[in-house]
């Protein structure tokens, strides 16, 4: 059956001078224009394409990959706004709709948004929702603390940032587990910290343990390789120094740099480190 919104794997039918009909296993075939064709593609080949509604509300096929395709979230910019709503640029010819009544505030062209995208069950046109809380799941939490799983930051809150979990969860990032500045749209690896009570998930971006040690330490051997074999940090230096530098807590740091000198890695000094290799 056709996906509409997502990618499908079908075969060529025929070609024509603008292009070649894809066949959709329904009643009509499928257009995927002679531009987003490769040049030794032929009938009978399989493609796998992105199906889409253009302008005409035809489906219509391409090799482009879309920024999102349906049920998955995106940071998207503003292309265009006008009368009939606001118009996303998500990486294909026709800039996707983002009605005005799932727009939670005003945007200009040039803006960026998280939105998620759907399949309107009546027009079966892809369209965005910037009020993207509805499509969160919040009972059936399907994580596990400790996990990794893949994150977007959607919003700035007071005290960190929340993040979409594996396009499916929300969770939220203290700014005590961060080492740098998120910005919305940012999509980075975390951990799953905490699932409490309420289901509410709190995520990390450090490893767990022994893992996060490890991770330290490669870390700054690494900046001991590009400074030359001194690093400029150490017991004494502030939290925030070694967090802008390293992109790690000082407890972190000085656990790592531990376990370095007992495996006689480096040297320790006062105000610096040395690199013994």
């Amino acid at each position: 059956m056709l996906k509409i919104g997502d990618y499908n794997t079908l075969k060529v039918n025929h070609k024509v001078d603008f292009g070649f009909y894809l066949d959709s296993g329904e009643q009509s075939n499928i257009l995927l224009p002679a531009k987003y064709a490769p040049e030794d593609l032929k009938e009978g080949d399989s493609i796998e394409v992105f199906v889409y509604k253009d302008s005409e509300d035809r489906p219509i096929a391409t090799t482009l990959k879309p920024l999102a395709k349906a049920g998955e979230f995106a940071c998207l910019c503003v292309r265009d706004v006008n009368d009939s709503g606001i118009f996303l640029d998500w990486g294909l010819e026709k800039n996707l709709l983002l009605p005005y009544a799932e727009a939670p505030r005003e945007l200009k062209p040039g803006h960026k948004c998280v939105v998620y995208v759907s399949l309107d069950k009546a027009s079966k046109r892809l369209v965005a929702s910037a009020k993207f809380d509805k499509f969160i799941e919040k009972k059936d939490i399907g994580l596990k603390e400790g996990q990794q799983v893949s994150l977007m930051v959607c919003r700035i809150v007071q005290n960190g940032v929340v993040a979409i979990i594996n396009d499916k969860y929300a969770g939220i990032v203290y700014e005590s587990d961060m080492f740098e500045k998120l910005n919305i749209g940012d999509r980075l690896t975390g951990y799953v910290k905490k699932i409490r009570e309420d289901k509410k998930i709190d995520l990390t971006l450090r490893k767990s343990g022994r893992d996060e040690i490890e991770t330290a330490k490669s870390r700054i051997m690494e900046m001991l390789l590009e400074s030359g074999g001194t690093l400029k940090l150490g017991d004494k230096s502030p939290p925030e120094l070694i967090k802008q530098k390293l992109k790690m807590s000082k407890l972190t740091f000085k656990k790592a740099i531990g376990s370095l000198y007992k495996e006689r890695r480096i040297t320790i000094e006062e105000d610096r480190i040395l690199s013994a290799l």
